[in-house]
């Protein structure tokens, strides 16, 4: 047993400061995946009213037109393309996401401009497992934690280890989730 708690030891704390990296990745881009409801984490929202005397009509002159309110309003973006949801409404889009929508009879409009949020986007990007190599990564990890768990079952020894207040939490832990599938699934 004195083996086994040694053995314990080294694995728990080598696998532990190589996965610092990724623990936090998978940590922070599960709280924000949790509140998807209450905000976007990959991007931040802007929104700016404005006014135009820019013709917006269907017409031959319609892109020009669109390049030419874009050099006003969003000098720095790209157009992509437009469309018209409404008869009295276009609704351009940007390269990177963002969009206008002008009411093309009153020459009010919003644009909305999209901006990554810098941690959050690319802790986001991995934890969607984007390629086979990452997702290989990704298994190797999710082996790691289970190894992570076992191996803090048998580093302490007596009360406080898994036979004494360890145990009960190992139990607690446990249970907590299986009592929220039954609640959730019922």
């Amino acid at each position: 047993m004195k083996t086994l708690r040694k053995w314990s030891r080294i694995l728990h704390r080598d696998i532990g400061f190589f996965f610092i990296g990724t623990t936090l990745i998978y940590g922070l881009s599960g709280i924000a995946l949790n509140h998807l409801k209450d905000w976007n984490p990959n991007y931040s929202v802007e929104l700016l009213p404005f006014h135009t005397t820019i013709s917006l009509a269907k017409n031959d002159e319609i892109k020009t037109n669109i390049k030419d309110l874009l050099s006003k309003i969003a000098p720095n973006e790209t157009y992509k393309q437009h469309y018209y949801p409404q008869e009295d409404l276009v609704k351009i889009f940007l390269n990177g996401g963002s969009s206008i929508i002008v009411n093309i009879e009153t020459g009010n409009g919003e644009v909305e401009f999209l901006k990554k949020r810098p941690v959050f986007y690319s802790a986001n990007y991995l934890h969607y497992n984007p390629n086979s190599w990452w997702k290989w990564f990704s298994d190797i990890y999710a082996g790691a934690l289970i190894l992570f768990a076992i191996t803090s079952l048998f580093m302490v020894k007596g009360k406080k280890g898994i036979i004494g207040w360890g145990g009960a939490y190992t139990v607690l832990g446990i249970l907590i989730p299986l009592i929220f599938l039954i609640i959730l699934l019922m």
